[in-house]
C-alpha cells in the first residue's frame, strides 16, 4: 500500500512522472485494491496509460458482469479511463452508465469524454438527456460535453432546445451557438431571450442569445447591437467575447474594446486584448496585455486568467513570439499546477500543458525535448 500511496502521490504532483507509477495505479485498480485515490487517478489519466488499455478493458468487461449491463463505481472508473483517451471501448459501459445518472457530475472530469469522436459521443448524451430531467448537475454536464461537440450535436438541437424552458438555459443557448446553422429552427426564441422578452431572460442570458441568434442565423445585427451595448455600458467583460467571435463585423466598437485593455479586472483585459485583436487583426496593442497576465507562479486558481491569455497568445501566433520562452519554461517545471482540487488536478495540470505547448507551437519554433511534452 505504501507502494501505491507513493505511486499516486507521483502521478498526481509531477507532469511527468516514472511510467512505473503509472504502472502501479493500474495494477491497484485493475486488482480490485479499492484505493479511492488511485480510482481517481486512472479517471484523469488519459492517454498516459494507453499502453495498458487491453487490461483495462478487460477489467471493465468484468466489473460489467454477464450481461455486461452493470453501472457501478468500478464500471464508471474503467470506462472513463478509455474514454479519455479516446478508446472506443469504452462506448457500451458509456450507454449503459448514460441511462442510470451514472457520468460525472462536475465539468472537468466531463471533459474527459470530448476524447471520444464527436459523433459518438452525441450518441450517447442522447440518451443521457432522456433520463436527465431536472437534476442539476446532470443537466450542467451534459450540455457542456454537447457544447464541446460543435455542430455534430446537431441530432441533439430539440433535446437542447427543450432547456430554454429550464434553469439551464444560459448552458443550453451556449450548445445552440456552438451547433450553428443547423439550430435555426430556435432563432425565434433565442431573439426573445436576447431582447428581454421571454419571461425566464435574466441579465446573463441577452447577450449569449444575442451570438447564438447570430451563429444559427449567420445575421450578426442582433448580436453587435446587445454586445456593443454591454461594453459600452461598462459590462465589457460580459460582451467582449461574443465581439471577439464576430471579428472583423465589430469593427464599429473596435477602440471601445482597446480602452478596456486597461481595465483593473484582469479577466476583462485579457477578454479586451483578445477581442481587439480579432476585430482588427492588429497583435502591437493586444500582446503586451496578454503577456502581462501570465504568471510564471501561477498555481491553477481559475479566479487569474493565465491560462486563456496562454491560448490567446497562441492563437495571435507569430506576432506573439516573444511570449515563447516565458511560455517554454512554465512548461519546463516538473510540479503540476497546486490548486486545491484534488479530484481534478491532474486534468487542469494538463489542460494546461496542452494550452502552453499548443502556443509554443504557433509563436514560434519549439526548441528541443521541451516542445515534445504532452
Amino acid at each position: 500500500m505504501r507502494r501505491l500511496d507513493s505511486a499516486v502521490d507521483a502521478v498526481v504532483r509531477q507532469r511527468r512522472p516514472d511510467p512505473e507509477c503509472w504502472d502501479a495505479v493500474v495494477d491497484a485498480v485493475c486488482e480490485d485494491s479499492e484505493s479511492w485515490r488511485a480510482d481517481g487517478a486512472l479517471v484523469q489519466a488519459g492517454p498516459a496509460v494507453a499502453r495498458h488499455a487491453d487490461r483495462i478493458t478487460a477489467s471493465l468487461r468484468r466489473k460489467q458482469g454477464r450481461y455486461g449491463t452493470a453501472v457501478g463505481h468500478d464500471v464508471q472508473v474503467r470506462a472513463f479511463a478509455l474514454a479519455g483517451m479516446g478508446d472506443l471501448r469504452a462506448l457500451p459501459a458509456l450507454v449503459s452508465l448514460a441511462g442510470h445518472g451514472g457520468f460525472p457530475r462536475n465539468r472537468p472530469e466531463a471533459r474527459i469524454l470530448a476524447a471520444l469522436p464527436a459523433a459518438d459521443l452525441v450518441r450517447v448524451l442522447l440518451i443521457k438527456m432522456r433520463w436527465d430531467g431536472h437534476d442539476a448537475h446532470r443537466n450542467t454536464t451534459t450540455l457542456e460535453l454537447l457544447a464541446l461537440c460543435g455542430g455534430a450535436a446537431a441530432p441533439a438541437v430539440d433535446h437542447v432546445a427543450g432547456r430554454l424552458d429550464t434553469q439551464f438555459a444560459y448552458d443550453a443557448l451556449r450548445v445552440l451557438g456552438r451547433i450553428g446553422h443547423a439550430a435555426a429552427g430556435t432563432a425565434g426564441r433565442l431573439a426573445a431571450y436576447a431582447g428581454g422578452r421571454d419571461p425566464r431572460a435574466r441579465r446573463q442570458h441577452v447577450r449569449r442569445a444575442a451570438w447564438a441568434h447570430w451563429r444559427v442565423t449567420g445575421d450578426p445585427e442582433l448580436a453587435l447591437d446587445v454586445c456593443g451595448t454591454a461594453v459600452r455600458s461598462g459590462s465589457g467583460s460580459h460582451g467582449l467575447p461574443f465581439l471577439a467571435d464576430l471579428g472583423p463585423l465589430a469593427a464599429a466598437h473596435a477602440d471601445v474594446v482597446l480602452g478596456l485593455t486597461r481595465s483593473p479586472g484582469g479577466w476583462t483585459r485579457v477578454a479586451a486584448a483578445y477581442a481587439y485583436w480579432r476585430i482588427t487583426g492588429d497583435a502591437e496593442p493586444a500582446v503586451p496585455v496578454l503577456l502581462s497576465a501570465v504568471d510564471p507562479e501561477w498555481t491553477g486558481n481559475p479566479a487569474m486568467p493565465v491560462r486563456e491569455a496562454v491560448r490567446r497568445l497562441g492563437e495571435i501566433g507569430a506576432p506573439a513570439a516573444e511570449a515563447a520562452p516565458l511560455l517554454r519554461g512554465i512548461l519546463a517545471r516538473g510540479e503540476r499546477l497546486g490548486h486545491d482540487y484534488v479530484t481534478t488536478r491532474i486534468l487542469a495540470d494538463d489542460a494546461y500543458t496542452r494550452t502552453l505547448t499548443e502556443a509554443l507551437a504557433r509563436v514560434g519554433p519549439p526548441s528541443g525535448m521541451l516542445a515534445r511534452q504532452p
